[in-house]
């Protein structure tokens, strides 16, 4: 016979679980309270601080004033060019050919040969040479006593008392002729000039010759005018 079990019997048996169930339910009250009781201070403090926070931030607004916009000076382009109506009319128009130059083609490129110029070098004149110029066939001397019977005494120079020695310096071209007189001492004007026409109306001479060829020699002579 099976023995059965009373309900008191059953009552003690749950009344643990009970107890555990209870507990379990008052901690969870608990946890709610104080999560409910946390969470209003912190919305408080943070309402009271933002409220502070906008307080200070507000900061006066100002308008400023936009800068007046000055417009550019107005230029005209009649002011800088000035405008030119071109009527000419082109009658003749410009052909451009092609011209096709093969690789075998020359091209002629004229450039004009300069010559240059000789420079007259000036032969050397002489004072002494081989053979010295000869005048119809006598030396200086000869010359010198042709041109005292040649020359013409100035009237004005003869009235006025005027005489001396004119000094000429003369060349004996390699042709022969007289050239370069040239009155190294004057006595006057008169004088000076009676003396280089004398000379300068010399015939020619026979040149003088230095190693075969002829070269030009340089003569000095006195001239004198002395009255009677």
């Amino acid at each position: 016979m099976e023995p059965k079990k009373t309900e008191k019997a059953n009552l003690e048996n749950k009344k643990s679980l009970f107890l555990q169930a209870g507990l379990i339910i008052a901690l969870i009250v608990c946890i709610v309270a104080l999560e409910w009781t946390s969470g209003q201070r912190r919305d408080s403090a943070f309402d009271g601080m933002s409220e502070e926070a906008i307080e200070e931030e507000q900061i006066p607004v100002t308008e400023e004033t936009p800068p007046e916009e000055i417009p550019p000076p107005e230029v005209t382009v009649t002011d800088l060019f000035e405008i030119v109506e071109d009527d000419v009319v082109i009658e003749n128009e410009v052909k451009f050919e092609d011209d096709e130059t093969s690789e075998d083609k020359v091209v002629e490129i004229y450039a004009p040969v300069l010559q240059a110029e000789e420079e007259e070098v000036e032969e050397e004149i002489f004072v002494i040479v081989e053979d010295m110029p000869k005048f119809r066939g006598g030396d200086i001397n000869k010359f010198r006593e042709w041109v005292q019977k040649r020359v013409r005494y100035p009237e004005l120079a003869s009235e006025n008392g005027i005489q001396g020695r004119v000094f000429i310096t003369f060349v004996v071209e390699t042709n022969g002729n007289v050239s370069n007189v040239t009155v190294t001492r004057s006595v006057d004007a008169l004088l000076d000039d009676a003396a280089r026409e004398a000379v300068a109306a010399s015939p020619k001479w026979e040149p003088g010759m230095q190693r075969g060829r002829p070269v030009r020699v340089r003569y000095s002579i006195p001239i004198i005018f002395q009255l009677q």
